[in-house]
């Protein structure tokens, strides 16, 4: 077990349906990074931006990004994390990719896809929750619009680190920076959402505002807005065992199931 994850969150501008142009432009950014890092987050659909042409762009889990992550991964002995377009079996999953340092993956496919972009005629829902183990540490990996589904966030697994991965737009801003607080605060948990910068194809304008919420919901790294940005953080598990262990909150949660 590891007791500190020193994690790199890196904001950005994304180039629109251009996979190619954004993986060179996360290369160039992972060339900046210090050694010793043990997780690095990027943005939601992090090759394209929020696009709903997925016919034109998604690719397979044997293509070019996936394959691109885990070189990556191995290349600088760090995981990485993102969401990507994949086409499987004919459908189309918003899926965030996990890629260890030693080559190997997990995936987490999104599971509230965002209606009121038409997301829910063009991909297929996640099922399941996804809680990752990295370097003794619980990690559950969500998706932008999963932050508005509490009851999909709700801590029953004991994890240590709740992660979203977001294109959240700077209209409805207030309510991402209020829910990430609320998650980290209710969860007794770390929150980090990562959300990209400027404008996509569709003229949808995004201004960032990635944080680091720690478990009593203080904002330990807020990124500034609207301004391409990476920062480090170390998150401790000692926080997390002092609060839990003196606050108690989390056993006196309710039991439920999902069905």
């Amino acid at each position: 077990m590891q007791n500190q994850l020193k994690t790199v969150i890196i904001q950005a501008d994304l180039a629109w349906e251009d996979p190619k142009a954004n993986r060179k432009l996360f290369k160039t950014k992972f060339e900046t990074l210090h050694q010793d890092i043990d997780l690095v987050v990027l943005p939601e659909m992090f090759t394209t931006g929020f696009t709903m042409n997925a016919e034109v762009v998604a690719e397979s889990m044997d293509g070019k990004s996936v394959s691109w992550m885990m070189e990556q991964a191995q290349k600088y002995e760090v995981a990485i994390t993102g969401s990507l377009i994949i086409e499987e079996d004919r459908q189309f999953f918003n899926r965030l990719i996990f890629a260890f340092p030693d080559g190997n993956i997990k995936t987490y496919d999104k599971r509230h896809t965002f209606s009121l972009a038409g997301e829910d005629k063009v991909f297929t829902a996640g099922k399941d929750k996804v809680i990752i183990d990295y370097k003794g540490w619980k990690i559950c990996p969500l998706i932008c619009y999963d932050l508005r589904f509490p009851v999909w966030a709700r801590n029953v697994e004991d994890y240590d680190l709740l992660l979203y991965v977001a294109n959240w737009p700077k209209p409805r801003i207030a309510a991402w920076d209020a829910l990430l607080k609320a998650r980290a605060i209710e969860n007794m948990s770390y929150c980090i959402g990562v959300n990209r910068i400027g404008l996509d194809g569709k003229e949808n304008e995004y201004c960032g505002h990635s944080a680091v919420y720690d478990v009593l919901g203080n904002n330990i790294i807020p990124l500034r807005p609207n301004k391409e940005q990476i920062e480090t953080v170390i998150l401790e598990k000692k926080h997390i065992a002092y609060y839990r262990d003196k606050l108690k909150f989390l056993d006196d949660k309710d039991s439920f199931s999902l069905t």
